[in-house]
């Protein structure tokens, strides 16, 4: 294997009422805030403990195309970028970890810190118990 192990983090997507998905996903999954971008009142972006990225677009309409990217969280970012790359999969503009691939998904790779935590994280296996 050439690649890396990774996880994934986050799925985005775009949606048009915002607060409607943050209500939503914390009263009925309990899925709190992680990160905001902008102000709590009225924010472009806003992710949640338990993987999801809602992304302000109040002009999208339609069921298609409301995903954004999926966030995967590397071992070794460098190590996945070389063997995407070998891929032939294109750079975004957001940076040299943005990839568009060729049937036109976006994903971000995310270097993970510690490295350790993406073994912890893959071996996690809800559907069995402890």
């Amino acid at each position: 294997m050439n690649g890396t192990k990774a996880y994934l983090e986050h799925v985005a997507i775009w949606v048009s009422d915002i607060h409607w998905h943050i209500r939503f996903f914390e009263q009925v999954f309990g899925m709190t805030m992680r990160e905001v971008d902008g102000p709590v009142a009225a924010p472009l972006q806003y992710w949640t403990l338990g993987g999801l990225q809602f992304i302000h677009a109040p002009e999208h309409e339609g069921p298609e195309g409301r995903l954004a990217h999926l966030g995967l969280m590397c071992e070794d970012l460098e190590a996945a970028l070389a063997a995407a790359r070998s891929y032939g999969v294109s750079e975004l503009p957001q940076g040299r970890n943005w990839l568009r691939l060729p049937d036109g998904l976006a994903i971000e790779l995310i270097q993970a810190k510690p490295a350790s935590c993406v073994a912890r994280a893959r071996g996690i296996d809800p559907r069995v118990e402890a």
